[in-house]
């Protein structure tokens, strides 16, 4: 809204334009990192994913949470954290989600 002037401003440092802030945001999140086989093709998919919203005429926008690969942890002390990077990704998609006021999220 206009009265959220600093918040404007930063969108429109982004690229957004005034057309932009009359539609519907949506977040695109992520597991993306280069550290894990399974994950390191998802940045292109969610690029794929934006050109899907913007084509339905709204603004999406990507961000990355964290990823644990039980794959590379297994048989390590690193296993003991797959469980609840689960809980951390969830938590880090809501958090991102309800703090920048998207309107929607794809996972």
């Amino acid at each position: 809204p206009r009265s959220q002037g600093a918040s404007q401003a930063m969108l429109y440092a982004t690229g957004m334009s005034e057309e932009d802030m009359n539609k519907a945001q949506v977040g695109i999140s992520s597991v993306w990192y280069e550290g894990n086989s399974c994950n390191m093709h998802l940045n292109k998919l969610a690029a794929k994913v934006k050109e899907g919203v913007e084509a339905a005429d709204l603004v999406g926008l990507r961000f990355n949470t964290i990823g644990v690969s039980d794959g590379i942890s297994m048989g390590t002390d690193g296993m003991s954290y797959s469980l609840q990077s689960r809980d951390l990704i969830a938590d880090s998609i809501e958090t991102v989600t309800c703090a920048q006021w998207y309107d929607a999220n794809i996972s």
